[in-house]
């Protein structure tokens, strides 16, 4: 047993720590929470001191610790601050003194949830050394997020007539029930999403439907979203320290493993949330990452994510820093979240080796670069047009490139489905014929690594001879979504490439917002699903292509 009293020892004598440490040798019985000795000596030591005491005690009525705080508070020792095991409670409870008369305080029942304790209990003591009341709180498996505890009505501290056996055999049944219930979702990772609105900025409930929609595609569980608004990111954890702790206790209560922040974190504020909660860090940077990772089939795209993944990581490769270190494989060698890809085993190397991998991965990326120079070069000198599809994610271009082309391209309802160009032929009346690219979708804050790395599809909208913007007209963010493309295409310097708009999806509007756009909205209102309605749109493709457009003939389409 561990003779020690820890915590706030300043101006205490050696005669007093001494009678601290004696009380190790109290016991409790296990249906009790604390005996009437305990208590009596715990309240009389107390008020000799001045300071609050407390006491951590097992399952077998032992008691564990032994520390000292000062007349409001106390300091719980450096293996408290541990998180109990996941779904389990420590097999510890606390019992400490109150010499304010006051029931269990917010710091009580936080350390409660934060350190899993099985109960805490606070005696409030007089300037006597006489206990009065009882106050104990526990947690509880379906409490709301701000307070996933419940506080018992006050007792007489030396006549509890709480049984505490029965009080924990009933928490670990009901804590049981609900673990069985999660595991319905078993093999996919559980995230708590934390969006911080910054400013005056009016597009947060787009932003987390959008980060709602990337778990999605990432294939994991969303248990609860958190926002908060400030009028400037916290420079250590981007939020304040109480939502932090907020964030913590939802994590414990839902049994997420993972957190993922947007807007993006830097190197220094992953690491200050990961130390102070010991959960796995993302940002939507990362999570992008990891769902390009899973998307990546080709030579060309697999550099590229794994390129990305190390340009991000560099600046996070620290000697122990636990952002980067979660993300390796899980039990089994099974990658979790944000550990996919083929960057996955090189996210913990130094520094120094992370860039010599970078820079041999932009000598491979280089010469297949070259390949592609030489094909684009075939198709100029054939004297064949070149359209590139460009839009934000999902907002159907695959399936509208299939459905021009009667092509097989992957088109699926999930963001990021097309990493690599898909290139097709279109063939026009009069034996003319141009090449359609389908390209990577855009989305808003496009983080620099991606936009370096996969150089590929920004090489086929530089060659293009037309642009055809496709925008989801159902999607109540498409205002948003079209300034997103027309900032990225300007940053790409391809703001002044000839483009045609298209309002896509117009099976999910209602006749008279369809009508409102093909009027007022500037492009050609279509459904990629219908190829009835792509008349006016191919007819303005002939015309910008040829500078014609008499011949309204239905294309034929083959594959390239």
């Amino acid at each position: 047993m561990q003779e020690e009293v820890t915590g706030n020892l300043s101006g205490l004598k050696t005669s007093e720590i001494k009678a601290l440490e004696r009380l190790y040798r109290r016991r409790v019985a296990p249906s009790e929470i604390v005996s009437s000795e305990l208590v009596n000596q715990l309240a009389l030591q107390s008020a000799e001191l001045h300071r609050q005491i407390g006491v951590l005690i097992d399952r077998r009525g032992a008691v564990e610790h032994v520390f000292v705080g000062d007349a409001s508070k106390i300091f719980l020792p450096d293996v408290g601050r541990m998180r109990g095991g996941k779904g389990r409670f420590r097999g510890l409870r606390l019992v400490h003194t109150h010499l304010r008369n006051e029931t269990l305080t917010r710091d009580d029942l936080t350390d409660l949830a934060l350190l899993r304790l099985d109960a805490v209990a606070a005696i409030t003591v007089d300037a006597a050394g006489r206990p009065g009341k009882l106050y104990v709180g526990h947690l509880v498996a379906d409490g709301a997020a701000e307070k996933p505890w419940k506080e018992l009505p006050a007792e007489p501290a030396t006549n509890s007539q709480l049984d505490f056996t029965e009080l924990i055999s009933s928490l670990e049944a009901e804590f049981g029930r609900e673990r069985r219930v999660l595991a319905t979702d078993a093999g996919k990772d559980r995230v708590l999403l934390v969006h911080v609105q910054l400013g005056r900025a009016k597009d947060s409930e787009a932003r987390v439907a959008e980060l709602k929609e990337l778990c999605r595609t990432a294939g994991v569980k969303v248990l609860d979203v958190l926002v908060q608004r400030r009028p400037e990111a916290d420079p250590k954890f981007l939020v304040g320290r109480g939502k932090l702790d907020e964030i913590l206790l939802r994590a414990m209560q839902l049994g997420a493993e993972c957190v993922i922040f947007d807007p993006d974190l830097s190197a220094g504020q992953a690491r200050a949330i990961s130390d102070a909660t010991e959960l796995k860090v993302l940002d939507r940077t990362m999570l992008i990452l990891d769902i390009f990772a899973q998307h990546a089939t080709s030579r060309d795209g697999k550099l590229q994510v794994e390129l990305a993944q190390l340009r991000y990581a560099i600046p996070r490769l620290i000697e122990k820093n636990t952002m980067m270190s979660r993300l390796t494989a899980g039990p089994g060698g099974k990658a979790g979240l944000g550990g996919r890809g083929p960057g996955e085993t090189k996210l913990e190397i130094n520094r120094r080796r992370a860039r010599e991998r970078v820079h041999l991965l932009e000598k491979k990326l280089e010469a297949l670069a070259g390949d592609r120079r030489l094909r684009r070069q075939r198709r100029t000198h054939r004297d064949v047009p070149i359209i590139a599809i460009c839009g934000y994610t999902n907002a159907g271009k695959s399936t509208m490139l299939n459905a021009l082309t009667e092509g097989d391209a992957l088109a699926a309802d999930k963001l990021f489905a097309t990493l690599d160009p898909i290139s097709r032929r279109l063939r026009f009346p009069h034996e003319r014929e141009v090449v359609i690219t389908d390209t990577v979708g855009f989305i808003r804050d496009l983080p620099e690594e991606l936009t370096r790395a996969f150089r590929a599809t920004l090489e086929e909208m530089e060659d293009a001879d037309l642009l055809i913007h496709v925008v989801d007209a159902a999607d109540p963010d498409r205002d948003q979504q079209i300034r997103a493309v027309d900032g990225i295409l300007d940053a790409l310097g391809l703001s002044d490439k000839p483009r045609i708009l298209v309002w896509n999806k117009a099976d999910r509007l209602e006749p008279g917002d369809a009508e409102y756009l093909a009027r007022h909205g500037g492009g050609f209102v279509v459904s990629a699903l219908d190829r009835a309605t792509f008349g006016p749109l191919l007819l303005a493709i002939e015309r910008a292509m040829w500078q014609q457009g008499k011949d309204t003939s239905v294309a034929r389409v083959v594959q390239a």
